[in-house]
């Protein structure tokens, strides 16, 4: 029986294994780099150890202090939870090596499935299907467009489609760069690129008295940057599919003697021909859908068989649907940017939430930019859909942008009826366009901003021709809100029509050809955050007269947000530049972000030098277009 357990990891992961600790009675361990110092798992646990420095590879991927943590701290167990080492056999062995129980698989069976190519010929000689692969160097138009994976992990790092052969060098370059930072490890390999498939996986769960559980099949195929956004469970599939893709995984389990939890990966094309893609050998962060349907703990059950516990012959049957949404702290309207700022509310009702984060935090740069994850079990998958929608667009998210506005237009589209990994690819300009009630939400900001006790409304007044004006700027442009409170009511010259029902700090009552919206609000700083049912807006005061001085020289190429300098294109002032050249390559929140010329031209001067640590707006570069395109 274990008595202590540490978890090798962070954020929502930790948080969720500490969940289930408690409820089993067993004490908690956190370690935490000093980025996390205050972060909600450090928080939860009963004892916290620090490892020192921020990056990842000095804390969370050194083995050998997540070891002697957990003999310092008088752990008996360690979980690894996802991503970082848990799929590292080296650590694995170092861990049962101390004398501690290791949460997952024996290191063989890691080994055997750690890396894709090895993996990959493991289930061609168990007769899987398989997508033939690729090598890098040897590649021909034939081949494209192509697909480059990195071997030792997944979570979309390291993963990079190439269309023209001769983007290949630096898209090779990139791949094992970002691939060497997140798992330690290099090794790209290359497979055909399979347009609009479907991600289907199937939970498997061992013990290590022979029994093999497949717990169903999950859905992932909504994704962006080759990383999840929307999973369920189950899988549409036929009959004779669904039972086919069961057996394969369970026989891979038993073809490396598999314990514990971990997940089979396959690509479905769109004519339903299934290969297989890997084998997680751990536990996967969409777990909770299968968790839902099935009614289990599955870390619960990591434990316990762990502990040398028999899984009963056959797992619960099935009930409904469930589906999770991720939510992130990036903008999907501009490319995704991850986003980092203090986060000032974190409520959505009538789901699950799994999450490493509580109001008042802050979302850093370190790491991966999951904020949570929300979950829904409902009898069908059209309910489950429905309710997750509902529940997200009454959610108060306060903070950095997030992706919940696309998550629930993407749960309520046409095409989630049918997912396919093209859906973002095809649909994401009409996700990310401003919500149709943007400006009144705005007069609705202003009205609660002169409300305020620091703002009154002020006395009545008769004259028209005075107005009020505030002006605020959102994701998406500028409003300028003009109005006036008279004996009429308001008067707002842009929203005609529109009575003021009533106005308080906390929330505005507006009413329009006789339908009442009321609408919530919350001051930050400059930032006014303003929801409704079914909307949400964030909004930055702007002063009444802006610095003239405020802004950027012409041409230059700004940080979109904090990070560090990776890369630096091989240029040097003087050298000419085309408009969309990429110049510096940024790592931020575990992703590798291209900062490009603003316009063709001369590239006149360059900050940026690889490990430079920079904060967001700042200036990398500049570049100066011919002189004959000068403004006069």
């Amino acid at each position: 029986m274990l008595h202590t357990l540490l978890v090798a990891n962070r954020g929502e992961i930790a948080c969720r294994v500490f969940r289930t600790c408690r409820e089993l009675g067993i004490s908690t361990v956190a370690v935490h780099s000093d980025a996390d110092t205050d972060a909600l798992h450090t928080r939860e646990a009963d004892t916290a150890v620090r490892l020192p420095g921020d990056a990842p590879a000095d804390t969370y991927l050194r083995g050998d202090l997540l070891v002697k943590a957990a003999l310092t701290a008088g752990a008996d167990a360690i979980h690894p939870g996802y991503g970082f080492l848990s799929e590292n056999a080296g650590f694995a062995r170092a861990v049962l090596g101390a004398g501690l129980t290791w949460i997952g698989p024996s290191p063989e069976a890691i080994e055997a499935m750690a890396s894709k190519t090895r993996a990959k010929d493991l289930m061609s000689r168990a007769g899987v299907p398989l997508l033939r692969p690729l090598d890098p160097d040897r590649v021909t138009e034939a081949d494209l467009p192509l697909l480059l994976k990195a071997a030792a992990g997944g979570g979309g790092r390291g993963m990079r489609i190439v269309h023209d052969l001769r983007e290949l060098p630096a898209e090779l370059a990139a791949a094992r760069a970002e691939a060497a930072s997140a798992f330690g490890d290099e090794e790209i390999f290359a497979e055909p690129y399979v347009r609009d498939g479907r991600h289907i996986e199937v939970q498997v769960l061992a013990d290590t008295h022979g029994t093999v559980w497949a717990l169903g099949t999950r859905d992932c195929s909504l994704q962006r940057r080759h990383q999840k956004v929307v999973e369920e469970a189950p899988a549409n599939l036929p009959g004779p599919l669904r039972d086919t893709l069961h057996r394969a995984a369970a026989d891979a389990a038993r073809a490396i003697d598999y314990t514990g939890a971990g997940t089979v990966e396959f690509l479905l094309t769109p004519d339903d021909r299934a290969y297989f893609l890997e084998m997680n050998t751990r536990l996967q962060v969409e777990h909770p859908v299968t968790e839902e349907i099935y009614g289990l703990d599955l870390v619960a059950l990591q434990i316990r068989t762990a502990e040398g516990r028999a899984l009963p012959p056959r797992p619960p049957e099935p009930s409904g649907h469930a589906i999770e949404a991720r939510l992130y702290a990036e903008d999907p309207a501009r490319d995704w940017q991850p986003q980092s700022g203090r986060l000032h509310a974190l409520d959505v009702p009538g789901v699950r939430l799994d999450t490493g984060f509580a109001p008042g935090d802050d979302i850093g740069i370190h790491y991966d930019p999951l904020l949570a994850k929300a979950v829904v079990h409902a009898p069908t998958r059209a309910e489950a859909a429905r309710r997750l929608a509902h529940a997200l667009a009454r959610a108060r998210v306060h903070g950095p942008v997030t992706n919940r506005d696309l998550l629930v237009r993407t749960l309520r589209h046409p095409d989630f009826a049918a997912p396919d990994t093209g859906f973002y690819d095809r649909n994401l300009p009409e996700l990310v366009s401003p919500p149709a009630d943007e400006p009144l939400a705005a007069l609705a900001a202003a009205l609660a901003d002169a409300a305020d006790a620091r703002h009154p409304l002020g006395a009545w007044r008769n004259v028209r021709s005075a107005p009020r004006i505030r002006a605020y700027r959102s994701r998406h442009t500028d409003h300028e809100v003009r109005y006036a409170l008279t004996r009429d009511g308001l008067h707002a010259p842009d929203h005609p029509g529109v009575h003021l029902v009533a106005a308080h700090p906390d929330h505005v009552v507006l009413e329009t050809n006789g339908l009442r919206r009321t609408f919530t609000a919350a001051r930050h700083g400059p930032h006014r955050y303003v929801d409704s049912p079914g909307s949400a807006h964030t909004f930055t005061a702007l002063p009444r007269f802006p610095d003239p001085s405020a802004g950027t020289e012409p041409g230059s190429l700004v940080a979109p947000m904090p990070g560090t300098v990776v890369r630096v294109a091989e240029v040097s002032p003087g050298d000419e530049v085309t408009a969309g050249q990429p110049l510096v390559w940024l790592e931020a929140m575990k992703m590798e972000h291209r900062v490009t010329a603003p316009a063709s031209g001369t590239l006149t001067t360059l900050h940026a030098t690889p490990g430079q640590q920079i904060e967001s707006g700042t200036v990398l570069a500049v570049v100066t277009p011919p002189a004959d395109e000068h403004p006069p």
